[in-house]
């Protein structure tokens, strides 16, 4: 199979080098990767430019420098690298993150599970964090002569970054299948894009593949940039996603409920309630996650 790989990159000089350098080296080299700087302000574009002078299968697309919107930003950066190839003639579309180190066999068992399982329309390994729990407000320690190549783990110094299950294809290595990327129609520009990528591809028969043994080095964790927006976020994402008022107040008491705080639930609700914009989604596809919800949730009770 051939790969297209999309980078979207906004001030990614600490991390995009490692990044690169360890896509370079994969054992499989069948690839075409693409780095979108959106507007840096910083060096990515130098770093990259530099990086690209000796890798022809690398190229650098930049952009002006687009407002912040959370998931959406993300979205139209890859879109805009998607646009500059003819990634029809591509067998795997991948976005993937400007912080991520990948381990030299990680591309070659991505390609193995897409050829093994006809069926697999988006496949990735997991997301591992660095070990934290000695310290919990450092959140990108780095050690001066650390070999990012060896993923070994001997002394449990990476964790699994815990946001989602081991079964679920994080936004930061996403990869599709080409042929499931066309049916879902791309990504969409909106919170939540990396989860509703997902349910679409359940919607046309694809399953989502994790690679349990395949993990990435996640360098510049986010999950704490929106902590306190995270309630408010939710309905927006809830909406989003096409759910229904009472489906809505289901996931909003789960999540509060997990997070023991009511306070959670009514500004999850209240933020869902506010969402006013036409959903990027057509009526088929509303009533589809919709009907799949609903059977997920009556399963929890054995129904």
């Amino acid at each position: 199979m051939k790969f297209l790989i999309i980078i979207p990159a906004h001030n990614e000089q600490s991390n995009i080098a490692l990044c690169l350098e360890s896509l370079k080296n994969q054992n499989f080299q069948d690839f075409l990767c693409v780095i979108v700087n959106d507007g840096s302000t910083d060096n990515t574009q130098q770093i990259v430019e530099q990086f690209i002078g000796s890798a022809s299968n690398f190229q650098l697309m930049s952009l002006n420098v687009s407002g912040h919107e959370p998931g959406a930003k993300v979205v139209r950066t890859f879109n805009a690298g998607l646009a500059s190839v003819h990634w029809r003639s591509f067998d795997v579309i991948c976005k993937y993150d400007a912080d991520i180190v990948f381990p030299q066999d990680y591309l070659e068992k991505v390609n193995q599970a897409f050829d093994s399982n006809p069926k697999a329309g988006l496949v990735s390994g997991l997301v591992y964090i660095r070990n934290y729990k000695q310290n919990p407000e450092v959140k990108n320690l780095r050690h001066a002569n650390e070999n990012w190549s060896d993923f070994s783990n001997r002394n449990q110094e990476w964790i699994f970054e815990n946001l989602s299950s081991k079964n679920h294809v994080r936004g930061p290595i996403k990869a599709y299948r080409k042929s499931c990327f066309e049916e879902i129609n791309g990504l969409r520009a909106v919170l939540g894009w990396d989860n509703l990528d997902v349910l679409l591809a359940k919607m046309h028969g694809w399953e989502a593949v994790t690679v349990k043994s395949l993990w990435v080095k996640h360098l510049r964790p986010t999950a704490y940039k929106y902590k306190a927006q995270k309630a408010e976020k939710l309905g927006q994402y809830f909406y989003n996603i096409g759910l229904s008022w009472p489906l809505a107040m289901i996931s909003s008491a789960k999540s509060s409920f997990k997070n023991r705080s009511t306070k959670e639930f009514f500004i999850t609700i209240h933020s869902f309630l506010r969402q006013k914009e036409p959903r990027n989604l057509t009526g088929e596809e509303i009533k589809f996650i919709r009907n799949l919800r609903w059977k997920e949730f009556f399963k929890n009770f054995g129904l």
